[in-house]
Parts: structure tokens; sequence; C-alpha cells
């Protein structure tokens, strides 16, 4: 069974910087992503990455965040600069032993494994 432990969440000022990590145990060459979820709003993906290297962003995103991996540690990032208070949200990382599709891999039950979830908070 694949577990994920989160961590690297905290509070920030609009404009600055976090970076999340993710450990996996129990399984390699994942698919892993990284969602989040407001109060009163919908989980949504934010960013994906294969083993193989091929990352993904949400449209919202885009420039801003960058996810990466350091598939000898088992580890993903999830660089968030340039911060805005709608980014804060409890980021979760999740995983899948299914290689997802443009298509697939925005959608929460695509995934197997789900962290225990960092939170995000943005204040302007």
């Amino acid at each position: 069974q694949v577990q994920l432990v989160e961590s690297g969440g905290g509070s920030v000022q609009a404009g600055g910087s976090l970076r999340l990590s993710c450990k996996a145990s129990g399984a390699s060459n994942l698919y892993m992503a990284w969602f989040r979820q407001a109060p009163g709003r919908e989980r949504e993906g934010v960013a994906a990455i294969h083993s193989d290297g091929t990352k993904r962003y949400e449209d919202s995103v885009k420039g801003r965040f960058t996810i990466s991996q350091d598939n000898a540690k088992n580890t993903v990032f999830l660089q968030m600069n340039s911060l805005k208070p709608e980014d804060s949200a409890m980021y979760y990382c999740v995983s899948s032993s299914l290689r997802q599709t443009p298509s697939t891999w925005l959608r929460p039950d695509e995934y197997d494994s789900w962290g225990q979830g960092t939170q995000v908070t943005v204040s302007s």
C-alpha cells in the first residue's frame, strides 16, 4: 500500500513562495499529483507528474507553480511562487498506479492514495 507524507505548508504573504514535498513509500513509478481544497469548494487538481517526467498544470497556476521529482528518493515537490490569496487551501499529495491522460488527471477519483494534507495560507 502506498503511503504519502506531505510537508512544507505554511503561511505567507501574497507574492511569497512555498515549497511542498511529498515522500512516497510502498511503490514506485507512480503518477503523482497535487490537489487542493479550500473551505466550501471542491477539490481541484493543481499539478501532476509521471515518473518519466511528463508534467501537467492547472491553468491558474501555470507560470507560478513548478512540479518536480526526485525518483531516487521517491519524492515529489511543488514549488509555488507568486502566491495569491486564492491559492490558500489544504494541499494533498496523491498517487495513481496508472498513467493519467490530459482528460483524466484532474479527476480526484483517478487517484487511489492520498496524503494527510498540508495547509497553505496566503494573506493579502
